[in-house]
């Protein structure tokens, strides 16, 4: 049974979960019926994070351009242009043994491909959720499904998984930003031009 997470909690993945690694990062979200004249693009990205808090390099950012970081710790499996149907609309596999000691937290993100010039935002999604799978057994270990409390955001933090000591835990984060990814890189310290 998975435990289900409320915005700010923080819980233990990996010391109730001995040996446990290899992991899916599920996210999924459903739009909102609107008449905009164009087709809602949403994308999950993950921001690897050194001790303060930024990337330490460009391919630290993985996303459908980069799908994933030299260590191959964090792989992105794939654009899901439409978000149509159930479950997960993108996934990410991370395998926590192949993290780099540097990287302290692993951001999980969400944005919506040219909201400005579509006139789109968070107040138009619904049912958003991220959730962690143990890939080896299948499970459903981890569930964070957002709240409605969107409204102008273009860009979500929705998760993330950070060291405690030897072991990595999950925070629910659930924040929003105006900007879309160029305001979301900078926050972790990309440039974006």
């Amino acid at each position: 049974m998975a435990i289900s997470l409320q915005k700010g909690q923080k819980v233990d993945l990996t010391k109730g979960n001995p040996g446990l690694s290899k992991l899916v990062v599920g996210l999924g979200w459903d739009t909102n019926k609107y008449d905009g004249g164009a087709d809602f693009d949403l994308d999950a990205s993950v921001f690897l994070l050194g001790e303060s808090g930024k990337i330490t390099g460009d391919s630290d950012f993985v996303f459908y351009n980069n799908a994933r970081n030299p260590s191959e710790s964090v792989i992105y499996m794939g654009d899901n242009r439409t978000g149509a149907g159930e479950g997960d609309d993108e996934q990410i596999n991370v395998d926590l043994s192949k993290v780099p000691q540097t990287i302290q937290r692993i951001a999980f993100t969400v944005t919506i491909h040219e909201a400005e010039s579509r006139r789109q935002n968070f107040g138009q999604v619904s049912n958003a959720f991220i959730r962690i799978v143990d890939e080896e057994k299948n499970i459903e270990l981890l569930r964070f499904d957002l709240g409605e409390e969107f409204s102008v955001e273009t860009a979500l933090i929705v998760a993330e998984l950070y060291r405690h000591g030897n072991e990595w835990k999950f925070n629910a984060i659930g924040n929003g930003f105006s900007g879309g990814l160029k305001a979301l890189a900078t926050n972790f310290g990309l440039s974006v031009s």
